[in-house]
């Protein structure tokens, strides 16, 4: 009778200890509203999360339509991060139809947005000391959600943190080049504010920090004055927005477009601005070079 008992005993502590393991080794399921926020989460968390992205890369988030598909995965996440400051005007409706009652991190949570009247910029991680921000909140957001691998999770996001204190300074070096007066960028919508004003750089831009609706005509013609009036010369499209404002303007000032800026998406894989921190030296590299080739004619 003992052992049967004893074997009764055995069999139970196994049957409790396996799911146990499997609980502990099953890596975080995290969903972030796009595809920046996502590459942040995955450098921070490495094994310890497998991390969906809403919007991907080369989508725009400003238009994003969710999928029941979109609220299917929510409901199954243990974690969600969004921007916040307004910046994904459908997160809300999204988490309340799909049935999530998990927490819902703001990845901006504590930053001093930048304001035009009362509204906040919401593209507060084209400033990398903000990204320091993002990645803090990703942090402890993560260690609350897995405790046991709290150490790997630090750890990891002191490394990124490195990396982005040292992209920050290659930036401020490149920039030194050229003169403050002729730091002047036009691009297709409002979105590069926080970096203009980390590297004093005035941007200029037909559309504000929204892309639901074309850019008017009157914003074209008044970015035309603008452009004629300071000579600005570096023109540049972004990889989610309609190119059509700035092919416009480049016809009457005759200046050339630059290339191609990621403002609110990553790229594809492969296409050199897949990563957030590739992405932001991508941009830099690109707007420092034009910007030196005007200071030079």
């Amino acid at each position: 009778m003992r052992r049967l008992v004893t074997l009764f005993l055995a069999l139970a502590l196994l049957g409790i200890a396996a799911p146990l393991r499997a609980q502990t080794a099953r890596p975080l399921q995290v969903v972030a509203s796009f595809s920046i926020l996502a590459d942040m989460l995955r450098e921070i968390a490495g094994d310890a999360a497998q991390v969906h992205s809403l919007v991907g890369a080369n989508a725009d988030a400003h238009v994003f339509e969710p999928t029941p598909a979109d609220a299917q995965r929510l409901a199954k996440a243990d974690l969600v991060v969004v921007n916040g400051l307004h910046f994904e005007g459908w997160i809300d409706r999204l988490v309340r139809s799909s049935g999530y009652r998990g927490p819902v991190i703001e990845a901006s949570r504590g930053i001093e947005p930048r304001r035009v009247g009362r509204a906040a910029d919401p593209h507060a991680w084209q400033s990398l000391a903000h990204a320091q921000r993002y990645v803090e909140n990703m942090r402890a957001a993560l260690v609350a959600a897995a405790p046991a691998q709290a150490a790997a999770i630090d750890a990891r996001a002191a490394v990124y943190r490195e990396r982005i204190v040292a992209l920050d300074a290659s930036a401020r070096a490149a920039f030194e080049a050229v003169p403050r007066e002729q730091r002047r960028v036009v691009t297709t919508h409002d979105a590069f504010g926080y970096l203009g004003d980390a590297y004093g750089i005035t941007f200029i831009s037909p559309r504000a920090w929204n892309t639901d609706s074309e850019a008017s005509a009157a914003g074209v013609a008044s970015v035309i004055r603008q452009v004629r009036l300071h000579q600005a010369r570096a023109l540049f499209v972004e990889n989610i927005t309609d190119r059509r404002s700035i092919e416009r303007i480049a016809q009457e000032t005759g200046a050339r477009v630059g290339g191609t800026l990621y403002s609110d998406a990553l790229s594809q894989p492969g296409a050199g601005a897949d990563t957030f921190l590739r992405m932001y030296a991508h941009n830099v590299k690109s707007i420092a070079a034009a910007l030196q080739a005007v200071a030079a004619r």
